[in-house]
């Protein structure tokens, strides 16, 4: 659970939050970029397998004693949340736009058109995605207490999250979390979904003009 939580899927959602438009990226004369979403794949199916370990663990464990029944509900929670994350990310719905045209010429796609059915996939995956994170790092912590880890374990996990969190804070600090909309399409008013307001906090759309800036 360390390697996944603690470790692997912190840095797919860093990688899906501000690399959607890489730094060397001639955005927007350079389009949907596939680079954050690879990364971000395997570093979901890496953690992801690393967490269902875990839990066959948990499954092959006794009940929990009055002294640990704490970690292991925060276990079982974690893995609940990361399976229904693995099964939102499938139905995310369809893509469409000029990317993605059907057979018939439509362009018509969940994503592109920002349905009803998208929006809720949007709000769902990213709250959800967010909250377990906190979760896990309740579990991870609660877990090294249980069995006693040893110092360096916790000066090398807590010195990485710590590293994470001066990452995000600096790319957040950079308006790095781009709009996934218009990192795929751009920010042409004629794509239906930059007429709406993104999904999530702190994230942006780069104006129309946008120079990039060295």
């Amino acid at each position: 659970m360390v390697l996944s939580w603690g470790v692997l899927l912190p840095l797919g959602i860093l990688v899906a939050r501000f690399l959607k438009i890489t730094l060397k990226q001639d955005w927007p004369n350079e389009l949907d970029n596939k680079f954050w979403w690879l990364w971000h794949l395997r570093l979901q199916i890496s953690g992801s397998v690393m967490m269902l370990i875990g839990l066959l663990l948990i499954l092959n464990k006794p009940d929990p004693s009055t002294d640990d029944f704490i970690h292991w509900y925060l276990g079982w929670a974690v893995s609940l949340m990361g399976v229904a994350q693995i099964i939102s990310g499938w139905m995310r719905g369809t893509k469409g736009g000029p990317t993605d045209v059907a057979e018939d010429g439509s362009m018509h796609g969940d994503h592109y058109e920002m349905t009803t059915y998208r929006k809720v996939f949007e709000y769902y995956h990213k709250f959800v995605g967010y909250s377990v994170l906190l979760l896990s790092a309740a579990a991870i912590l609660t877990g090294m207490w249980r069995s006693n880890a040893p110092v360096w374990m916790w000066i090398g996990l807590l010195g990485w999250w710590m590293m994470l969190i001066i990452v995000f804070a600096y790319c957040q600090s950079k308006q790095m979390a781009v709009d996934t909309y218009q990192a795929i399409w751009g920010s042409n008013k004629e794509h239906p979904g930059n007429a709406m307001k993104p999904i999530g906090f702190g994230i942006r759309r780069r104006p129309e003009n946008h120079q990039k800036k060295i």
